[in-house]
């Protein structure tokens, strides 16, 4: 399953937007080191389900169907609050930059009201400084990741001396950190540091390795939040125009919360990820109710359209990471599993994956005695090293069945 880390100095809406993800009750408060533990829980990415464009109902097993719309989940950590010097070991820098390298992706959250100071503590909006706060967080990962690299340096400098090449060495050294052999051979183009040997390496060549790796192996969203507060959206404007390599997403946590909580509890009709949502009894509501889904409308979805939340977690897997979706199924015909149940699971696959992947993500036997696939849209036989395309629905034909 896809995992993806929320990163952010204290007080900036880490919690709060991990609980709107994921409806779980993670603590909330503005001391420092609340999330003392990572709180990992279960969140979706949304995309048009296949059940709308072939016309039948679905049975869901693995993932949602919503109105036609197919929610598939993924692995949502949010992790304790990073301070200086986290990258040395101060607070619970360790634990959480640990963590944080074996996300597939980050989330980085960020206070665009200006209601954080530097240390992380609430001030008053438009006092501290969002370009600032995002610029401490990446110094304290890039830290953590060439302080890691600098102590496998002696064990990478043996191996290549007895005949393995750079990359492959950096890979066996870097491997637990979710870090892949394209991004050890990128980061080194990048940082200019191909052909000069490891043991010539010094600091600035360690930290600009490490800048790459980090931007390679962990692609970032930045998320704007609290943008229903004064000041943010100037905030957000600032950061945009700082970071014109990122993503950035206005967001407000607070309302996609509050929007989930209204829904799970009957009062309204809302899709995660809509830009409306629909009171279903004025009469059930409290004063205090009405006045903050009045406050939703007018000072969120009136401004930004949505809250942001489903909307990043979705640009985290489709365009950062490149996901496509595929459904697999056993009966091309009829679009069902062996116990007839349509189109019951949705896989999240690497735009680069074949008909050969999509087996070994069912099943490693499967991958092993696979023949060929078939579209089930046109009856087509396909190779297993045809890659395959966003919304495939796919058969996979293997020596076992075919028996």
């Amino acid at each position: 399953m896809i995992r993806i880390g929320i990163i952010g100095k204290t007080n900036t809406g880490k919690t709060t937007f991990f609980n709107a993800a994921t409806l779980l009750s993670a603590e909330v408060s503005t001391y420092p080191f609340t999330t003392k533990q990572p709180n990992v829980g279960k969140a979706y990415v949304r995309t048009i389900c296949v059940c709308r464009e072939l016309g039948v109902r679905d049975e869901p097993r693995n993932s949602t169907c919503i109105d036609g719309w197919r929610f598939i989940p993924v692995e949502l950590a949010d992790l304790p609050g990073l301070i200086k010097g986290s990258w040395a070991g101060k607070g619970l820098g360790n634990q959480f930059l640990s963590v944080a390298s074996q996300a597939d992706a980050l989330i980085h959250v960020v206070d665009a009201s200006g209601s954080v100071d530097a240390e992380g503590r609430l001030t008053k909006p438009g006092m501290g400084n969002p370009v600032m706060d995002i610029y401490d967080i990446e110094e304290e990962i890039v830290s953590w990741f060439a302080k890691s690299i600098q102590r496998s340096l002696k064990r990478v400098s043996r191996r290549v001396e007895a005949g393995g090449s750079l990359e492959d060495s950096l890979l066996r050294s870097l491997a637990g950190l979710k870090v892949r052999l394209e991004h050890i051979e990128r980061a080194l183009e990048y940082s200019g540091l191909e052909g000069k040997g490891v043991k010539r390496w010094g600091e600035k060549d360690v930290r600009a390795f490490a800048k790459e790796i980090r931007r390679l192996s962990k692609p970032t969203v930045i998320i704007a939040n609290k943008m229903d507060i004064a000041k943010a959206s100037e905030n957000y404007s600032r950061i945009v125009e700082e970071f014109k390599d990122s993503f950035v997403v206005p967001a407000c946590s607070e309302a996609e919360l509050a929007l989930r909580r209204a829904e799970e509890r009957g009062f309204i009709k809302y899709v995660p990820g809509e830009e409306k949502f629909k009171v279903l009894d004025e009469a059930k509501l409290t004063h205090e109710q009405r006045w903050a889904l009045n406050y939703v409308q007018e000072r969120v979805f009136a401004r930004w359209v949505n809250t942001g939340v489903q909307f990043a977690i979705n640009m985290v897997v489709f365009k950062l990471l490149g996901m496509n979706t595929v459904y697999p199924v056993e009966d091309p015909k009829r679009l069902s599993d062996h116990a007839g149940r349509i189109l019951p699971d949705v896989f999240l696959i690497p735009y680069t994956a074949t008909v050969k992947d999509l087996a070994q993500e069912i099943h490693s036997e499967l991958a092993k005695t696979i023949l060929y696939g078939v579209d089930a849209r046109t009856g087509l036989r396909l190779p297993t090293d045809y890659v395959l395309k966003d919304r495939d629905v796919i058969s996979i034909v293997s020596a076992a069945r075919k028996k």
